[in-house]
Parts: structure tokens; C-alpha cells; sequence
């Protein structure tokens, strides 16, 4: 995707907050290192309960990450008032993720008035560098929120 232009001037500042105020994105414990129109990326540190054996993390962490990686890229196009929310995700895991750190880079790959269509990539990160571990294809869905 073209560099993307983004509606809402407060985007930089309104997404990481609306994300993380999710009790969901509370528990993993992650944080915004990127928010640039249609692309972010999140930062995951390890925590020994969101893995499984040895200390992977689990599957559904690594879902979880593509999720919010793809739809906080979405949020980023979306105009003031408006909130996105899933539809629809495909995950794909490709390798173990092991490390201090689990990095998701979510990117909008089509925007649209209703729909919004973006992916998300998952690397684990150690010492040695970056292993693509996950990839996504996410659909949200943008809803204009009631004036109250």
C-alpha cells in the first residue's frame, strides 16, 4: 500500500489510548512502538503466563497480536468518531515464538468506508534477531459511534 493519509489529526495519540483502555490488550501487556497512518507495531514481552511448554507462547497470544496489530492499523485511517471492530481473521502460524519479546506489525492493506482489510505479521525476537512466527489476514469492520 501507498503512504496512506490519515483523517483523524489525533490518530498518533487516540489509538494506543482506545486499545489499551481493552481489558483484553490490559492483560497481555503489550505496547505501541509504531503509529503511522495504515501501519503499527506492537511490542509483546514475554510473560510466562501466555506461553505453553518451554515457555512458547501459546497459539492464541500470537492471534491476539495479529488482532490488535491489523485493527489498530485500521483504527489509524478511520475519521474522528469512528471505532472499528473484527469481523473476521485468518492465522497462519509458521514457527514457534520463543524469546523476551514477540513483535506484531499490523498494515492496512485496503481501506474502506464500511470495511477495512488489513494483515499483520508476528516475529518472535531474540539475540539472533527476528523469525516470522505468525501471519494474518484481518477484516474490521468501521462503525460510526452514537453522538451522546
Amino acid at each position: 500500500m501507498t503512504a496512506a493519509q490519515a483523517p483523524n489529526p489525533d490518530f498518533a495519540q487516540l489509538i494506543p489510548s482506545v486499545v489499551l483502555s481493552m481489558p483484553a490488550a490490559a492483560h497481555l501487556g503489550f505496547h505501541f512502538s509504531r503509529v503511522e497512518p495504515g501501519d503499527v507495531e506492537i511490542v509483546q514481552p514475554h510473560r510466562r503466563e501466555l506461553t505453553q511448554h518451554d515457555g512458547y507462547f501459546q497459539g492464541g497470544v500470537l492471534g491476539s497480536l495479529a488482532d490488535f496489530a491489523a485493527g489498530s492499523a485500521a483504527g489509524t485511517l478511520l475519521p474522528a468518531g469512528w471505532v472499528n471492530m473484527t469481523i473476521d481473521y485468518t492465522v497462519k502460524i509458521l514457527a514457534p515464538a520463543k524469546g523476551p519479546d514477540v513483535v506484531a506489525r499490523g498494515r492496512v492493506l485496503k481501506p474502506g468506508a464500511l470495511l477495512t482489510i488489513a494483515a499483520a505479521d508476528v516475529f518472535s525476537v531474540d539475540d539472533s534477531g527476528e523469525t516470522l512466527c505468525a501471519t494474518a489476514l484481518v477484516t474490521m469492520r468501521n462503525v460510526r459511534l452514537a453522538a451522546s
